[in-house]
């Protein structure tokens, strides 16, 4: 709920992303950036793994240029936890002392970390490395952590943020009607759509129908979501809809 939030305020001011939107709002209405943690994934995948995965999908393909970026972490990287989806949307990873090389290739798609040696030792890859990097992470007491935690509140507009948006981050609640009206980003074909109009240089319904063989009301859908994103123009009558960024600046929305 809270990275529609940006979209559509981001579209209000015609930003495309966090930088451009706190640039042009000033430091009063400026948004922060946000870390989103889980601690253990596998948690979550147990309780609703289909839910969460959507959720995760949402986030690490749409969030970035939002200002929102995700860390998920678990001690059972099994591929039911880390899915192939999962995977693929989150680029950058972390191993520490896994019990097996096919552990290993869960995490970094490669052996190596089964051969840590434990105490803060770990294997680091993203894009663009040829091969992981191995890391010393240091030890940090839970002392430090409270200190480092409450100097970073002191620093920040956290109150103010969470009385403005707390209810943003409360359990939705569909209202009567199914909530007609609202933009819907969780459509799992919305990265396509806008890879589409980006490419032919102009925003039809119709072309996405045919595209992505899906019907007018959910093609109208897709539409009505890039133009919150500020990927297309409003509509102009019977003429295509006017395609805002180019093939580089999907990236910032889709990373």
């Amino acid at each position: 709920a809270h990275m529609e939030r940006r979209y559509r305020m981001m579209s209000g001011v015609g930003a495309r992303n966090l930088e451009q939107y706190n640039a042009k709002v000033g430091p009063e209405e400026a948004l922060p950036y946000l870390v989103i943690v889980v601690d253990e994934l596998a948690d979550l995948m147990m309780t609703a793994p289909k839910e969460v995965e959507a959720a995760i999908l949402r986030l690490a393909q749409m969030a970035r240029a939002t200002g929102m970026h995700l860390v998920l972490a678990t001690q059972r990287p099994s591929v039911d936890i880390l899915t192939s989806l999962i995977k693929v949307n989150i680029p950058a990873r972390l191993a520490f002392a896994v019990s097996s090389g096919f552990d290993s290739r869960t995490i970094l798609d490669t052996q190596g970390a089964e051969k840590l040696i434990g105490q803060g030792d770990a294997l680091f890859h993203q894009p663009g490395l040829p091969k992981p990097v191995r890391l010393q992470v240091p030890y940090i007491s839970e002392e430090e952590v409270a200190r480092l935690a409450g100097f970073l509140r002191g620093q920040s507009h956290e109150d103010r943020f969470a009385e403005a948006y707390a209810s943003d981050f409360e359990p939705p609640r569909l209202p009567e009607g199914g909530g007609v009206g609202e933009v819907d980003f969780s459509d799992p074909l919305l990265k396509k759509a806008a890879e589409i109009v980006v490419e032919e240089g102009y925003g039809s319904v119709s072309r996405l129908q045919r595209r992505l063989s899906v019907g007018h009301a959910r093609a109208g859908k897709l539409m009505d979501a890039l133009e919150a994103m500020g990927i297309v123009g409003p509509a102009r009558g019977s003429k295509p809809r006017e395609v805002l960024i180019t093939k580089e600046q999907l990236k910032d929305f889709f990373g």
